[in-house]
């Protein structure tokens, strides 16, 4: 078979984070003769040449070439290129790690459109990624329509031919953002870019050291020559005017304007801020005319007009108000509709702690900013003005996030704008009022699913955790039995905010409510009504009897019953006589979740019991046994595999 995509690693002392790596690049759904995977390995010291090669003697998908140390990524990116026989390449670091289908769902998406660049989705386990990118998918992009430009690592699929066709190649040496100049260039010059977003292919994964090296501090000269690189790409591929700004304000703005503001900027050494101010500024005034900050956030200007104007103190402190500045999110509703989730809530921006409030002008108009403010109090006040100008242009969204892997997607959406009266002097608050559909049968991983809300208004895009809820009206719906899934919704502790637990609450779904009063036998019919939520259509489901290691599964139904469900079962009471029997709910998945009852069968008919439930302490007892004998299980396995993989 053809090879179809080349998978291009470079690699240097990883250690173990390798292994999720490979795991990942061998685990994948594409058949195994369709891919390639090449190491490059530039000069690692520690054991990982050792386990590359014997990887590649046991595994003919696997190839490995060494090299000198050559300081940075472009290089190894290069060889591989020049060493790769697939359709397309796609570049991995060492440290990050693929959806297991992410190879096969990027080549056919790549083929299917004729892209010449293919984005899957990322998702960041404690690295930032884009996120607007991949709110849809996206099969004929440029840099025009999309925000594209958002996304420069070379985590990409690239067509070979094209590569070649336009003899691109990564920057080589010691040197920073070399992925900024290959990928900008691919975007200018291919045919056509194409995003897919339904589906996350590739973790951008922090190490736990933080040793990777986007997170080391960089010399200011020599990371922003090299800026300046990127930024002759866009010139060379461009004309003069609104497509050139625009895409030239995404380095004003992600490596320059950012890196002055609020936290991240005072969390540096006082020399060290004053050193990245200075170079930043040459860059400023060097190479970004007005139309390029013209196109900012509010609070984004200020910081660039200042920067312009070398005004370093000010600087500082517009981040000193800037810090204290953080978006809260108030659960309002969660309720089940049917097969959807509904979550109600309010968000708005705080400052120091207190809700922001600002001045109502008579002329609600924008008005530009004509250079730098004055003082601090005069950016202040415009950024307010601007603000309420621009309310209307506010935008929240609720994002759910896996908690393992950060995989992360928005829900559908109403919202609402709203000032709200703050006091006898005029001033408002500025409160967003959302309502989001989660339906479950979207969430086709398991998991921990945390509600995250995001929203833009003014000069801010900020993300805040959905709660701490109000406890003395704290919403608490049941667990739905859903679209193929067992949802809970639930509060964490002690923060109390919202998170959905899907498929993996056995023990915590609120079923040892349930008394014998809820069960009625009459004959072979069972009924019980259950604290769960199914929906109008309900749900087939099964009750499993068990005794004396002999197991009876029945078919059931789950059905709307007042504010809970009813399970319906018909039961084989020539199978059940003369003992007693436990019983289970059988949901979708399988998964069974154990009911607080017994049913003993015998010729006067069935009755219902209650079963003993184990003293809190026992219970916590088994708990903390079932958790340390899960993590010594996967300590030895990883170990068992290393060891495995070693004598490869």
């Amino acid at each position: 078979m053809t090879v179809k995509v080349s998978v291009v690693v470079p690699v240097y002392n990883p250690g173990v984070y390798v292994e999720d790596c490979i795991a990942s690049l061998l685990g994948q759904s594409l058949p195994p003769d369709a891919y390639e995977v090449i190491f490059v390995d530039d000069g690692s010291t520690d054991d990982t040449p050792a386990r590359l090669d014997a990887l590649a003697a046991t595994d003919p998908r696997v190839s490995v070439v060494h090299q000198a140390n050559s300081g940075w990524s472009g290089k190894p990116r290069n060889v591989g290129i020049a060493a790769a026989r697939g359709e397309y390449v796609m570049f991995v670091d060492n440290d990050d790690h693929l959806g297991d289908e992410a190879l096969e769902r990027m080549y056919d998406y790549g083929v299917a459109n004729g892209a010449d660049v293919v984005v899957g989705k990322m998702a960041g386990k404690g690295r930032a990624v884009p996120v607007e990118l991949f709110r849809r998918n996206h099969p004929r992009a440029t840099v025009a329509d999309t925000p594209l430009i958002d996304s420069l690592t070379p985590h990409k699929m690239f067509r070979r031919a094209f590569l070649d066709d336009i003899g691109l190649r990564f920057p080589e040496g010691r040197r920073r953002l070399e992925d900024h100049v290959f990928v900008t260039e691919a975007y200018l010059r291919g045919s056509n870019v194409s995003v897919l977003s339904d589906y996350v292919c590739y973790y951008h994964v922090r190490r736990d050291d933080a040793s990777n090296a986007g997170f080391q501090r960089f010399d200011p000269g020599g990371y922003f020559k090299n800026l300046r690189e990127a930024l002759d790409v866009v010139e060379r591929y461009t004309e003069p005017g609104p497509l050139r700004d625009r895409l030239l304000r995404r380095w004003l703005r992600v490596e320059m304007v950012e890196r002055m503001r609020g936290r991240r900027f005072l969390a540096l050494p006082a020399d060290y801020r004053r050193e990245l101010f200075e170079e930043i500024h040459q860059v400023v005034v060097e190479r970004f005319g007005p139309g390029v900050a013209a196109g900012l956030q509010p609070t984004q200007q200020v910081v660039a007009a200042l920067i312009a104007a070398d005004r370093y103190d000010d600087i500082e402190a517009f981040a000193g108000w800037e810090a204290g500045i953080a978006l809260t999110a108030v659960p309002e509703h969660v309720a089940w509709e049917d097969s959807t989730l509904r979550v109600g809530f309010s968000a708005e921006y705080t400052a120091a702690g207190e809700p922001m409030t600002f001045a109502v002008a008579a002329d609600s108009a924008r008005t530009s900013l004509d250079g730098p403010p004055g003082d601090l109090a005069a950016a202040l006040a415009w950024v307010g003005e601007d603000t309420v100008a621009r309310f209307g242009k506010a935008t929240a969204d609720l994002l759910l996030r896996e908690r393992s892997s950060a995989a992360q997607y928005f829900q559908p959406l109403e919202f609402t704008r709203e000032e709200v009266p703050a006091g006898d002097d005029g001033r408002v608050r500025l409160v967003l009022r959302a309502t989001a559909a989660v339906d479950p049968a979207t969430l086709t991983l398991g998991g921990v699913w945390d509600a995250v809300v995001r929203v833009k208004l003014g000069g801010w895009t900020k993300e805040c955790r959905l709660g701490p809820a109000p406890r003395e009206d704290r919403p608490a719906p049941h667990a739905g039995v859903v679209a193929g899934h067992v949802v809970l919704p639930y509060w964490t502790a002690p923060q109390a905010n919202l998170a959905l637990d899907v498929d993996r609450a056995t023990h915590r779904v609120g079923l040892g409510a349930v008394t014998p009063h809820d069960v009625t036998a009459s004959g072979a019919r069972l009924r019980a009504l259950l604290p769960l939520h199914a929906p109008h259509h309900g749900t087939d489901a099964s009750l499993r009897l068990t005794s004396s290691g002999t197991t009876h599964d029945v078919p059931a139904t789950l059905s709307p019953q007042g504010s809970g469900a009813l399970l319906e079962a018909t039961l084989p009471l020539a199978d059940l006589r003369g003992t007693t029997w436990r019983t289970a709910l059988g949901t979708p998945g399988p998964r069974f979740l154990t009911l607080p009852f017994a049913l003993r069968a015998g010729a006067g008919g069935v009755q219902v019991v209650r079963t003993s439930r184990p003293h809190p302490l026992r219970r916590l007892l088994r708990r903390a046994r079932r958790r340390l004998g899960t993590a010594l299980g996967r300590t030895a396995a990883r170990l068992r595999a290393r060891a495995r993989a070693r004598k490869e």
